[in-house]
């Protein structure tokens, strides 16, 4: 009875579990990519900010002559303002096939020998693994956990296409 509902209750929180590694590359594409090739997209949220302006509610009331018998009278109003929207930025991946766990380890080598600490050479995508990834991308412009193409061909693990 109190297997069952532990298992009831562990399936009401999807959301607490963590998602296999890797498990949305190769899904996504940008129109018009080549066949045969993986994608993953990082979503880049919206830049918000906050406006606060006074306004006039009231204009100052004057005399005839100009001198002021009433002060304007203002109100502080605030809004935000989208300064830069939301965008997905999608980026080539090594597709599945590929990441092997000989592949992960050497992904692990090569990160580490760079001053990220990917953890242990264990041959499998470990959360250490995926945040020396991200961290290793970001001067990229790339902020996921996900490996780009771009990252592991400069990391010397996937071969780097030549100029016809």
């Amino acid at each position: 009875m109190l297997k069952a509902s532990a298992l009831v209750l562990l399936s009401l929180f999807p959301a607490c579990t963590e998602t296999a590694p890797f498990a949305q590359v190769g899904r996504p594409a940008p129109p018009g990519a080549p066949p045969g090739t993986c994608w993953d997209l990082t979503i880049i949220p919206a830049r918000i900010t906050t406006v606060t302006e006074q306004v006039m509610v009231t204009p100052p009331v004057k005399s005839t002559d100009g001198r002021v018998l009433e002060p304007a009278v203002f109100a502080s109003e605030t809004r935000q303002q989208i300064e830069t929207p939301r965008h997905e930025s999608y980026f080539e991946t090594p597709c599945p096939d590929k990441l092997t766990p000989e592949y992960i380890s050497s992904l692990q080598r090569a990160l580490s020998a760079r001053g990220y600490e990917a953890g242990p050479v264990t041959g499998s995508m470990t959360r250490a693994t995926r945040a020396a990834i991200r961290a290793y991308q970001a001067p990229l412009g790339i902020d996921s956990a996900s490996l780009s193409l771009q990252a592991a061909r400069a990391l010397g693990l996937s071969a780097v296409e030549l100029p016809d």
